[in-house]
């Protein structure tokens, strides 16, 4: 069974479903009965007295019958008015009260057609989203077909039946008096119109899948099974089967129930075949099932509720109907992650969550649950859905070729309805054109003149581009046609149809669709395109840059006329190359532009270059075509003068056409493609049908006889249908009968074969647009040929910035010139320094070892040496073993980042000094005698700092940032440049930033740190190694690698194969390494003590000079820091230091060591005591408080003496405290030599402590601590946890490897490795 890929449209919007609320006002309330019975006594009294005035008149005056009978009159007429006046009041209350329920009926009656609306709209939005499943075959021949996706929110969400929903719109009566209060009839209608408004019977009732793991059915098997029906019909209509699943368990006995599914291509595996085709999902049990799902499905985690389907985890649905399910099957416990088994055989109500139990009784679908003692209860939820199995069957049958993809389609009649191009240029085989022929010179009539249709005669219709002075139609047009009505078709025919009958060396093309669609598919291969532009709608980037490169042809073709001898037009120009000037050809420019109309919408300064074109066009040969589905008059007022030829297909209005052509004729043209008007001038207009040339050509194909392929056909069921091997004698036979057969529709258009046989058949044409920047170039793209070379190693031979410190990175979009250049960093001038900007995963580090790559591979390791610093994750860690590099430090290097900075700050100081020397004047001179061999001491040629990640130097090494500003400031005067990347340029201090002369900007996080254009900025695209030059171009940057992959992904190892390949070819000594501190330097690597008395305490990491502690200057030494951290060992040091300068008569030496761990570290004659006790330490404190009371310098003792230290004798003496932890405080047993630690260095007495790290601000309240820093002693201060607080100098101490220490004074601190001095038996034999 073929197949029909279907390309599944844009979700249709149906009725919309009512929203909102209607709130009802309140019914009349009962008015309060008035008492007017006083104000209607003061009403009758005064006409009572006048009543009874008269009477008394006439009883005065006369008597009699007649009298009576007046009184009587008079006493009825006074009742009657009183009554009249009661009688009226209770009127005018009923009457009110009656206009009242009135209106209020009618307001609720007025209500009531609102609501009807809103619930006829419910009924259609409930319709169109659930309808009926007898109503599904033909929805499934429609567009709808398929059209939920996993990302909508009624995915899997099925009908099962129809019942009450409650309306939409919310009906909310407003708050109410008591009931007694209010108007009865009203009240009562009030209440009856709520309770038939609110719901609404026979409304869809749906059941979210997704919510479930199992759903149970219960009731007669063929009620269930019809219901199933129904709600799998649902599902297979409106869910695509790339996204859900169908899979049986059915029993032999059941499976003809289900034999209408074999159709659906919902139940189909999506790659395992069998003799039938697809397989089938289907099995006998749930096992088996599973086993045909494959592993994907069963590795699929347990159920989860909240669970997204997607097409690489497709949702799927298991029918069970007689099929067995083990006990112990996952499918009948925790159940699959986007799956759900709908049982037909186990009615029994589920405890779980994620388990439904529906019973289909008749007309009922009620949902049966268990309630906390095990009883059943029972839901009413709709009336259930059926349908039976041959409707069912029918649904399954429409939607069985269906499969989702992306497809063009064709017409069945194309050659019968329609013409090709082969017809109207009277070709009689497109697949064999003679080019000889129609690309032969044409006259001046015929030039740029080709058929593009028919008229109503037959008569062939052919477009002139030609200027009307010349006799053509142009040199400029206007194409309109709506959707559907052949515009893009129209333009392909003509665009074929010019190359066809002329050489690529009369006429280019520059084709663009702003829109990007296909509309020039396939014709970027002719010889004749200059450039095919397309998807500007998506790229603000592109647009900016197709009008650069049209603007830059024009001046490009008047710069050529000018420079051939100031021909005023290309007309002239031909002219002259006929008669035999040397001139080359100069092809005439046809432009065409796609949805102009979108693109001047959006674009609106681009008139101004169509408004060039169309003035100059004529002069240079550039003729303009514009095309569009509609025509704004508006936007092309400016232009409307220069186009000279319309064609008008049929348009989306009368208004319409009647702006393109003059009357409204193309409105009411026929709605097949093609169908239009060409209006050449103001009083002609010629109807037309264009040609084709989409369409299929027609081939001869081969055929089999039928009898064979019948033998081959197999029985399509739900069963697995095992391949059945054809005879070898059917094989043999139908390959002999294999015979031509009749023209037949291929695959390949016309516009294929023809393009097929134009390419490389002409002179290519000028490329007016290069290729975007989009795929990165490597170095060896960028560079000459690499070869080796004896003197500089591999480099480019032919590179003439070799040694100039000029390399390129990249490559420089410059469309307007129609080239594509190379970005260069010259960095022999004001530009040396180099600074990288650019957002996340921008390229920044990449192009940082593109740049080192480079001028590595134009400069020899003894002209350039980099240091690298290397913050950004690594990248530059793959250049360590190029010989240029002396250095890559990463970020928890602490010591070699610091040692970095120094030793680059150092070769300043020694250039600076050396240039005094040397007399030289600037850095080109000094390379000047280096490269002529005066120079030889140093080893340095051009030295450049790479700090990859700028805020980190910033935010983790502050102590560095300023000695960096200042490499910044002064390094080029003496060679040494500095190169930087950050993430926006605010993070390099605005006085650094003036000093950076090379600015690379790639694509930034924000436009808005752009230092170039912001708006240029927003244009670049989301590219690693795009950016902006200084001259707001667009560049690429290279790949750091030589090996021609331009694969981003493998960038690591291509730049490992780059140093590995250069360091083969360099036998010359390597970029001088960064000098780092030792982890262990060895005591007798230092210098000897000398003087009264210099000791060498270790190296100092700024000059990896040996460091003096002068114990004539300063007496005293505090050391500190962690166990095991080498504070025993400095005091060892110090031992053996004194031991080595003095004699035993000249210095001894007083040890307190509490650990005894100094005792062997001293001779015996050395000793003046050894404690390791308090009570010990005070007698040995003692005598030497003895020996020193005399040597405090009295008042006799002049200043001349106290400088020469002479009026006292003996040895120096020096107290070695280890842990002084042990003994300090207060009553501590050395604070009887607190007096005379100010005179120390005076009186020959050196006191020399250790001490832990812990509580040092506790510590220092010590007070022979205290007094050693009023003497200005010096910290040792070996490893110390950052936590315990400034030290001495307020330097915050630091972690460090055993014997590395920070040197702390009042004026700050420098990192030293101390001496190792190890006990004897460590010392190193011979």
């Amino acid at each position: 069974m073929s197949t029909v890929l279907f390309r599944r449209p844009a979700r249709r919007n149906g009725p919309e479903m009512p929203s909102g609320e209607i709130s009802l006002q309140e019914p009349p309330a009962l008015p309060e009965p008035q008492r007017n019975g006083l104000r209607q006594a003061f009403l009758m009294l005064p006409m009572a007295l006048m009543s009874g005035v008269m009477v008394l008149l006439f009883i005065s005056r006369s008597g009699g019958a007649f009298t009576w009978i007046i009184l009587a009159l008079m006493a009825v007429a006074l009742g009657g008015l009183v009554v009249g006046q009661i009688a009226v009041g209770g009127m005018e209350r009923k009457s009110r009260l009656g206009g009242d329920r009135r209106d209020y009926l009618r307001y609720l009656a007025q209500n009531r057609k609102r609501v009807r609306q809103h619930v006829l709209r419910q009924r259609e939005a409930s319709d169109w989203q659930h309808p009926d499943p007898h109503s599904l075959w033909s929805l499934a021949m429609t567009s709808r077909r398929w059209e939920r996706r996993p990302t909508h929110p009624d995915f899997l969400e099925i009908r099962v039946g129809t019942g009450e929903q409650r309306l939409a719109v919310r009906i909310t009566p407003m708050q109410t008096k008591p009931i007694e209060d209010l108007e009865p009839l009203a009240a009562k209608s009030l209440r009856r119109f709520i309770r038939a408004y609110t719901t609404i019977e026979d409304q869809p009732i749906a059941l979210f899948l997704r919510g479930f793991a199992q759903i149970r059915t219960a009731g007669d098997k063929e009620q269930t099974r019809a219901f199933v029906r129904a709600l799998l019909v649902q599902l297979v209509s409106f869910h695509a089967p790339e996204e859900v699943r169908l899979a049986l368990c059915v029993a032999d006995d059941t499976v003809a129930e289900w034999e209408w599914t074999k159709w659906l291509p919902h139940l189909q595996h999506p790659t395992d075949q069998d003799a039938a085709g697809a397989v089938r999902l289907v099995g006998s049990t749930v096992e088996e099932v599973e086993q045909r799902l494959g592993e994907d499905f069963t590795a699929r985690p347990r159920y989860e509720p909240g669970a997204a389907p997607s097409r690489d985890e497709p949702y799927v649905v298991v029918i069970r109907d007689g099929g067995r399910l083990g006990n112990g099957s996952r499918m009948a416990t925790a159940g699959y992650r986007n799956a759900v088994l709908i049982d037909l055989d186990d009615p029994t109500p589920a405890a779980g969550k994620g388990a439904l139990c529906l019973e289909v009784d008749g007309d009922d679908l009620s949902m049966v649950r268990q309630d906390r003692v095990g009883s059943e209860v029972r839901t009413r939820l709709a009336t259930p859905d059926r349908l039976t199995t041959a409707r069912a069957a029918v649904v399954a049958r429409t939607l069985s070729p269906y499969r989702l993809g992306v497809v063009t389609e064709t017409p069945a009649d194309t050659l019968k309805t329609d013409f090709d191009l082969g017809t109207m240029l009277q070709i009689p085989d497109v697949r064999q054109l003679d080019l000889t022929r129609l690309w032969a010179p044409r006259t001046a009539g015929e030039r740029l003149r080709v058929p593009i249709g028919i008229d109503a005669g037959g008569q062939p219709i052919a477009l002139d581009l030609k200027e009307s002075a010349l006799g053509g139609m142009g040199p400029h047009g206007m194409l309109i046609g709506a959707t559907g009505s052949g515009k893009s078709e129209l333009l392909r025919t003509l665009v074929l149809a010019l190359a066809t009958t002329h050489s690529s060396e009369t006429l280019n093309f520059v084709l663009v669709d702003f829109k990007g669609g296909a509309t020039f598919l396939g014709l970027d291969r002719l010889p004749h395109t200059s450039a095919v532009i397309t998807n500007l709608a998506d790229e603000a980037a592109l647009v900016g840059r197709m009008r650069d490169a049209l603007h830059g042809e024009m001046v490009r073709r008047q710069e050529l006329l000018r420079q051939a001898g100031g021909f005023s037009s290309v007309l002239d120009y031909e002219r002259a190359r006929a008669q035999g000037a040397p001139l080359d050809p100069l092809p005439t420019l046809f432009v065409v532009v796609d949805e102009f109309s979108e693109l001047l919408a959006t674009h609106r300064d681009f008139i101004d270059l169509f408004v060039m074109i169309g003035r100059l066009g004529r002069s240079l040969a550039v003729h303009l075509l514009l095309a569009s589905q509609r025509v704004d008059d508006g936007r092309i007022a400016q232009l409307e003068s220069h186009l000279s030829y319309r064609i008008g297909l049929r348009t989306f209005s009368a208004m319409e056409s009647r702006s393109v052509i003059g009357v409204p004729d193309a409105y009411e043209l026929p709605p097949a493609p093609g169908n239009g008007y060409l209006r050449t001038d103001v009083s002609t207009l010629i109807r037309f049908k264009a040609g084709y040339v989409s369409g299929p050509y027609r081939a001869t194909t081969a055929r089999v006889r039928q009898e064979i392929v019948q033998q081959q056909v197999v029985p399509y069921s739900l069963d697995h249908v095992p391949f059945r091997a054809p005879e070898p004698a059917q094989v043999e036979q139908a390959a002999e009968e294999a015979v031509d057969g009749d023209e037949t529709v291929t695959e390949r258009s016309v516009l294929s074969v023809v393009v097929e046989q134009l390419v490389d058949q002409g002179p290519p044409a000028h490329q007016v647009w290069l290729p975007p920047l989009d795929a990165s170039p490597t170095l060896d793209q960028l560079l000459p040929t690499l070869a080796p070379d004896p003197e500089r190693g591999l480099t480019a031979v032919e590179w003439p910035g070799n040694g100039l410190l000029v390399a390129p990175v990249g490559f420089v979009d410059k469309p307007f010139e129609q080239v594509r250049d190379l970005l260069l960093v010259d960095l022999s001038a004001n530009g040396g320094h180099v600074g990288i900007a650019g957002g996340p995963r921008s390229g920044k580090s990449t192009l940082l070892r593109t740049l080192i790559s480079s001028l590595a591979l134009t400069h020899s390791p003894r002209e350039v040496q980099f240091y690298c610093l290397d913050f950004g994750g690594g990248g530059l860690g793959a250049l360590a073993d190029l010989p240029h590099v002396g250095s890559v430090a990463g970020r928890l290097d602490t010591d070699r980042v610091s040692r970095t900075v120094a030793e680059v700050t150092g070769l300043i100081v020694e250039r600076e000094r050396r240039f005094g020397e040397l007399g030289v004047d600037g850095m080109a001179s000094y390379r000047k005698l280096r490269a002529e061999g005066q120079v030889t001491e140093d080893r340095h040629g051009d030295v450049f700092l790479v700090v990859d990640g700028w805020f980190t130097l910033r935010q983790d090494f502050e102590t560095l940032e300023s000695a960096v500003r200042q490499i910044a400031a002064q390094g080029l005067n003496f060679g040494v440049h500095l190169v930087l990347t950050a993430s926006r340029w605010s993070e390099v201090h605005h006085a650094m930033r003036d000093q950076i002369g090379t600015r690379l900007e790639l694509r930034l996080g924000d436009p808005v740190d752009s230092t170039i254009d912001l708006r240029l900025a927003a244009t670049v695209p989301q590219l690693p190694g795009r950016g902006l030059t200084p001259e707001k171009l667009h560049f690429l940057a290279a790949l750091p690698r030589i090996d021609g992959l331009a694969d981003a992904s493998s960038v690591t190892e291509g730049v490992r194969g780059l140093t590995a390949m250069v360091g083969d070819f360099w036998d010359g000594p390597p970029a001088p390494p960064v000098r780092t501190l030792p982890a262990l330097l060895p005591a007798d690597s230092l210098p000897a003590p000398e003087g009264d008395v210099r000791i060498a305490l270790g190296l100092d990491e700024a000059g990896m000079q040996p460091v003096w502690h002068d114990f004539g200057d300063v007496p005293h030494l505090t050391v500190l820091g962690d166990t095991e951290s080498g504070k025993t060992n400095m005091l060892r040091h110090l031992a053996r230091a004194v031991m080595a300068r003095y004699t035993p008569a000249e210095a001894r030496i007083m040890i307190v060591d509490y650990r005894r761990q100094l005792f062997d570290s001293v001779a015996q004659e050395y000793r003046l005591g050894y404690s390791v006790s308090t009570d010990s330490t005070r007698e040995t404190v003692a005598d030497a408080v003895a020996g020193l009371g005399p040597r405090m310098p009295g008042a006799d003792v002049t200043p001349e003496q106290l400088r020469r230290r002479d009026w006292w004798t003996g040895p120096q003496l020096f107290v070695l405290v280890d842990d002084y932890d042990l003994l300090a405080g207060h009553d501590s047993p050395l604070m009887p030599l607190l007096p005379y630690l100010a005179q120390g260095a005076d009186i020959g007495f050196h006191l020399v402590l250790t001490r832990g790290a812990a509580n040092v601000l506790r510590m220092s309240m010590d007070p022979l601590l205290r007094r050693m820093q009023e003497t200005n002693s010096p910290d040792v201060a070996l490893s110390c946890p950052p936590t315990e607080g400034p030290l001495l100098g307020n330097t915050k101490p630091r972690h460090l490897p055993p014997g590395r220490a920070l040197l702390c004074t009042r004026r700050g601190a420098r990192l030293i490795q101390t001496a190792w001095s190890p006990l004897e038996a460590e010392q190193p034999i011979g």
